[in-house]
């Protein structure tokens, strides 16, 4: 257990390193128990890795059809007039997973889960928000903000989210056994799925979030949504309080964006501003946790390798994929 660094040459060499280890913690589940429990990301981090995985399965390097998985996020008030076609909306992560990952397997997942958050009306829940203050509290420091339901609200409205929507979502991976593998990738203000900047580490479960007026912006200006007014402004996301709870959390992470949070998630103290910086206290109460960046991501972490040593950290660098079974030797 402890913390493992992998650099690599590129996000193609990352996506092939990252999938040889995913593919033999795979492995490594299936001998013990009957399920794999995976937890995945959207994003471009993992969609390389996805691919590998996919061609892995379909070549029976491993049973797809006894795995299940859960994704970490899912927007809040994609455009649609009912649950059913907001989930096929092409800027969806549920969308996003059939077309990266799940569409490609030959062999299905025993399940596949991605939070519910199409099944709220946003115009309703902003409503609900605004007629009942006394049900809520806002948590963060930074502009993107979770809205956190007190136990008995007095909305109708707002319980159900709780009970079903939040709630119900960390019931599932309870009663799946919890998950085996999560797969991470970070967000250039360190945060994880949609666990902003500044939201406390202290009851992240599965979270209703504010998304931050720049995460919506930044929405809009790259295509994904024609205005403000059509692009979510809430999602629910699992919390980095649950996304350390998987026996192996896995993260991903290239190019120069990136590399600020990889930084300081490692070298500084955990702090909420850099939600991944959770991953220290993570490994400390024995996690596995495993970083595969490119070399860019890595810079300063490759700098500081004799500190990183000091503390335990094992890193390596690999210029080509790891051969099947050598992935996971430090």
């Amino acid at each position: 257990m402890g913390i493992e660094i992998f650099v690599t040459e590129d996000f193609a060499s990352m996506s092939e390193v990252a999938a040889d280890i995913a593919k033999e913690k795979i492995q490594q589940v299936l001998k013990q128990k009957q399920e794999a429990v995976l937890g995945l990301a959207t994003g471009n981090s993992p969609t390389g890795l996805y691919k590998h995985l996919a061609k892995a399965a379909n070549e029976g390097e491993f049973d797809s059809t006894r795995c299940r998985s859960f994704n970490l996020d899912e927007y809040v008030g994609l455009p649609g007039e009912n649950a059913q076609l907001r989930v096929m909306h092409p800027e969806s992560y549920s969308y996003f997973m059939i077309q990266e990952f799940f569409g490609l397997l030959k062999g299905k997942f025993i399940e596949t889960n991605v939070p519910y958050g199409a099944l709220i009306e946003q115009k309703k829940l902003i409503a609900e928000l605004k007629a009942n203050p006394q049900d809520w509290q806002e948590k963060g420091t930074g502009k993107g903000k979770s809205i956190a339901i007190r136990k008995y609200p007095d909305s109708s409205y707002l319980a159900w989210i709780k009970r079903d929507i939040l709630d119900g979502y960390a019931r599932k991976i309870r009663k799946a056994g919890g998950i085996d593998l999560q797969i991470i990738g970070v967000g250039g203000r360190g945060h994880v799925a949609f666990h902003e900047s500044g939201i406390p580490f202290k009851g992240s479960s599965v979270l209703l979030v504010k998304l931050d007026d720049n995460t919506v912006a930044n929405a809009v200006a790259d295509g994904h949504f024609a205005s403000k007014k059509d692009s979510p402004q809430y999602a629910v996301s699992m919390g980095a309080g649950l996304v350390y709870k998987a026996k192996t959390v896995m993260l991903l992470a290239n190019g120069e964006r990136k590399l600020e949070p990889i930084t300081r998630s490692i070298l500084d103290k955990p702090t909420a501003e850099i939600p991944i910086s959770y991953g220290q206290i993570y490994s400390e109460k024995g996690g596995n946790l495993i970083y595969v960046l490119d070399r860019i991501a890595g810079r300063e972490l490759l700098a500081n390798r004799q500190a990183l040593k000091a503390r335990g950290i094992r890193i390596r660098e690999v210029d080509v994929p790891a051969p099947a079974g050598a992935a996971l030797t430090a």
